[in-house]
């Protein structure tokens, strides 16, 4: 048995702006998250729940473009439509009885792949979804250690 264990360390910074706006960097890259106006924000960005559900859309389309290469099936694009559901009560303070994520994600997935069966589709879906690795850490237990600096 061969190891294939290999490490890529990913790297996130931020720092607040005010309580809601957060300035984020990721390489070269910068994002703002921030809370709707409705939750006490300025709406600058998308909130970390929305952040959260579109790098899980993310990464199944590079995910699933990737598997399609390996199987030699040719998709041409993907539509992905994601809802999750969740109640904010236990982040607001008013109910510690549900967990603070979501309690339920239905991803839809609208793959055009026109010479794929039915069958072949099923396969490459199932298996996108379980060599995903946003997939895998939002259904999976992760270790996350939190410290204070």
């Amino acid at each position: 048995m061969s190891n294939n264990k290999r490490e890529m360390k990913v790297l996130v910074t931020g720092e607040s702006e005010n309580p809601t706006k957060m300035n984020l960097k990721a390489g070269k890259f910068k994002l703002i998250i921030d809370e709707p106006k409705n939750m006490g924000g300025t709406d600058e960005g998308p909130s970390p729940i929305q952040v959260l559900l579109m790098s899980l859309a993310g990464c199944l389309n590079v995910t699933g473009h990737e598997i399609a290469r390996q199987k030699g099936l040719k998709l041409n694009s993907m539509k992905v439509k994601i809802e999750g559901v969740m109640n904010p009560c236990t982040f607001l303070g008013c109910s510690f009885e549900e967990r603070a994520g979501f309690q339920n994600i239905v991803v839809t997935v609208n793959a055009d792949m026109p010479d794929a069966s039915v069958e072949e589709k099923e396969v490459w879906l199932k298996e996108t979804e379980n060599r995903c690795p946003v997939t895998d850490n939002i259904k999976v237990d992760t270790s996350i250690t939190v410290v204070i600096k």
